[in-house]
């Protein structure tokens, strides 16, 4: 009699079987990039149910911003216009400053920094695994997004694109364990390396030294080392530095400016190339400095006649010229060699 239900391979051997596959795809992704392909269409066919996902959020929103009362937009209206106005008179005094530092560089011969592009890109969903800080932006391969790419807001440094998508993408943000960003401080160009540590208003600066000169409240800036994120944008501020004896690195932690849990919209950077403002900025450098070197004139060398260079001896002819003085200038004068005739020889056809 055959039983119902065929016997067939083991469970553990099945466990076995399907953690090895497991392995055996995570190292071909990470290592080799084989599912890049298959990733970026999984993304793209998503895309349509994130939109969807996120439009109640988006019709709620739109309806609150109807029913609000006539006060409350001459409030905010007030508001706005008074941070503009403040914002207009830093302008003034950030466009001075950039003038002077443009000329500055210039006679440094040190590249000039470009403004970079910039494009607006809003939220669309949340990552909800509390162990990974990632977002979804709505700006994908065809507004010509690309891996890598430096995401701020108007306070600061939010992160980086991880993957890319037709229409979205999926940007690491600064506080993930897997993140690290190359900075220093503001008041004393110390660098270090500011890394997530999986909490969303905490970074950690690693192996800085107990006698470092860091303070509580230091600015934290990017450095530009790398060549991901443009130099100067502010990231943190340092909440604590302590050290324990006998360890050799402080303990140092940061808070993002950032507010990494209310975040709505993003910006994308695109970095200019260094070479093109380094070579615009270095060649005036050098031709002006060429044009400041003092010119030595040469002084023209006295003729020769034939008839004196035949008479002249040959150890005479090789030796180096000799500064005129009042009595070689006489005895010059006094010898003159009258021109010398050469008689034909014997049987010498001429």
């Amino acid at each position: 009699m055959n039983p119902i239900f065929g016997r067939g391979l083991a469970l553990q051997f099945r466990l076995f079987i399907a953690v090895l596959l497991s392995v055996t795809l995570i190292v071909a992704d990470a290592r080799f990039h084989l599912f890049s392909g298959a990733r970026l269409y999984l993304d793209s066919v998503v895309s349509p149910l994130i939109y969807l996902a996120d439009s109640p959020r988006k019709l709620a929103d739109g309806v609150s911003e109807q029913i609000q009362t006539r006060a409350e937009l001459l409030e905010e209206n007030r508001k706005l216009e008074q941070q503009l106005f403040l914002l207009r008179s830093d302008l003034l005094r950030s466009t001075q400053l950039a003038q002077e530092n443009e000329r500055l560089r210039k006679l440094l011969g040190s590249p000039v920094q470009a403004d970079s592009r910039k494009m607006v890109a809003e939220i669309l969903a949340v990552d909800s695994d509390p162990f990974v800080h990632q977002v979804v932006i709505d700006r994908g391969e065809r507004n010509g997004v690309y891996e890598g790419q430096p995401v701020v807001n108007d306070l600061g440094v939010v992160g980086q694109v991880i993957s890319v998508g037709k229409t979205t993408s999926r940007v690491l943000l600064i506080s993930d364990l897997s993140h690290a960003l190359p900075v220093r401080v503001m008041r004393n160009d110390i660098r270090a390396i500011a890394s997530g540590t999986g909490i969303l208003d905490e970074l950690t600066l690693k192996n800085i030294p107990r006698s470092a000169d860091l303070q509580e409240g230091d600015l934290l800036v990017t450095s530009g080392l790398g060549g991901r994120f443009p130099m100067g944008y502010p990231v943190a501020k340092i909440s604590r530095f302590s050290y324990e004896e006998g360890k050799p690195f402080a303990e140092v932690k940061a808070v993002p400016l950032a507010a990494l849990d209310r975040l709505r919209y993003l910006l994308l950077l695109w970095p200019e190339p260094a070479t093109a403002s380094a070579a615009q900025a270095v060649l005036p450098a050098a031709s002006a400095a060429v044009a400041t070197l003092p010119v030595t004139p040469v002084a023209d060398k006295p003729k020769v006649t034939p008839a004196a260079a035949a008479n002249k001896p040959a150890a005479d002819r090789k030796a180096a010229p000799v500064r005129k003085t009042k009595s070689a200038h006489k005895v010059a004068t006094n010898t003159q060699t009258a021109p010398v005739t050469v008689q034909p020889v014997s049987g010498e056809r001429r």
